[in-house]
């Protein structure tokens, strides 16, 4: 036993450090954040803050995990980015909805959290200057993109500054027991990711839409006969039981979400573009607006078609590749890619986010 008082008091030694430490570089973060101030830059920086957290694995020597080391600093982080300046974050809500767990993923805890009721309305709080950033989802893994946030992408003047893929693991909560269950409620696309587990074990109970997975939540409270499909943050924070956890049909189940904004993110030498185009209505015009990238060896790493509206069997695309706007070769890429396409938008340069599940 008196070992293991010997080695608190080691620990004890090293707490005080380490809250020196870190208050520390709390005092250097506010005097960046003052010149940051003057030269009128934002406190937010998702290209630095990707170098940090690309550098803690090369730094880290254990016993602590990467991953472990990665969300203490996450924290040191935002905090530090608070003193420099206050921030609000928009998501769809309520709280515990997997946007609010993709927002804390990226932003920490510190930022003050304003929840949504639809997707829409993050984009127009954001574009009326009512709140810093947005967290969007973007695409699944399985049920492929959001098209609500394809809709706005269109024609919103915001652009992306982050990307957070988040794995999603789905519980069912009831205040009820699973036999008594005759309604699901959740969002269509967890339903959808749900399906074949809930036709094995809730084959007679009806499937109800919902904004959210968390609003679902909100909904089963008022609901005896009910049952919510969400995170299991969101049969904690509203007191729910939880019947059974894991149950999404596939194990690799990851949710892309981006972080949405004004200006741009700076190169960091790790990143992607997102554009969206549209060609002719003619044969071979999508191969030959996707030949500069190939002859400029720049890796396209998704294509996604989207119907364009009243316009039958015409399509807008959805593209991303390897590459910063910054770089010559991208820029003179889609001077090309512009003169062979009706329409060019370039959504946003970015941080490579971390895709292992």
């Amino acid at each position: 036993m008196k070992k293991v008082e010997t080695l608190r008091e080691k620990i004890r030694q090293k707490d005080r450090e380490i809250v020196r430490l870190l208050n520390e570089r709390g005092s250097l973060s506010l005097e960046i954040g003052r010149i940051k101030g003057a030269m009128g830059m934002a406190p937010y920086d998702p290209a630095q803050e990707a170098r940090l957290f690309g550098g803690l694995a090369e730094l880290n020597g254990g016993p602590l995990s990467d991953e472990a080391l990665r969300n203490i600093y996450r924290e040191v982080v935002s905090s530090s980015r608070e003193l420099q300046s206050p921030m609000t974050v928009a998501c769809l809500g309520p709280e515990a909805s997997f946007s609010h767990l993709a927002a804390l993923a990226h932003f920490g805890r510190t930022p003050r959290i304003v929840f949504q009721k639809t997707i829409g309305q993050v984009f127009d709080e954001l574009e009326k200057n009512r709140i810093s950033f947005g967290v969007i989802p973007f695409e699944n893994s399985l049920e492929g993109p959001v098209k609500m946030t394809q809709d706005r992408m269109i024609s919103t003047p915001l652009k992306i500054r982050a990307e957070v893929f988040l794995r999603v693991s789905h519980c069912l909560m009831s205040c009820g027991r699973m036999p008594e269950v005759r309604r699901v409620y959740s969002h269509p696309q967890a339903l959808s990711q749900c399906r074949e587990w809930l036709a094995r074990n809730l084959p007679k109970a009806e499937s109800v839409a919902s904004d959210s997975t968390a609003g679902a939540a909100l909904q089963v409270r008022k609901d005896k006969r009910g049952a919510a499909i969400g995170s299991l943050l969101a049969a904690k924070t509203y007191g729910l039981p939880v019947l059974a956890e894991g149950i999404e049909d596939r194990p690799i189940n990851i949710t892309r979400f981006v972080i949405m904004g004004k200006g741009g993110t700076r190169r960091t030498g790790r990143d992607k573009t997102s554009i969206l185009f549209g060609t002719r209505h003619l044969p071979g015009a999508l191969h030959g607006t996707l030949g500069p990238f190939a002859r400029a060896a720049i890796n396209l790493l998704r294509i996604e078609s989207y119907p364009i509206r009243d316009r039958v069997w015409e399509y807008l695309f959805f593209v991303d590749f390897g590459g910063h706007i910054e770089e010559p070769k991208v820029r003179n890429c889609l001077r090309k890619v512009e003169e062979k396409t009706v329409f060019l938008k370039v959504l946003g340069s970015y941080p490579w986010g971390d895709e292992k599940p």
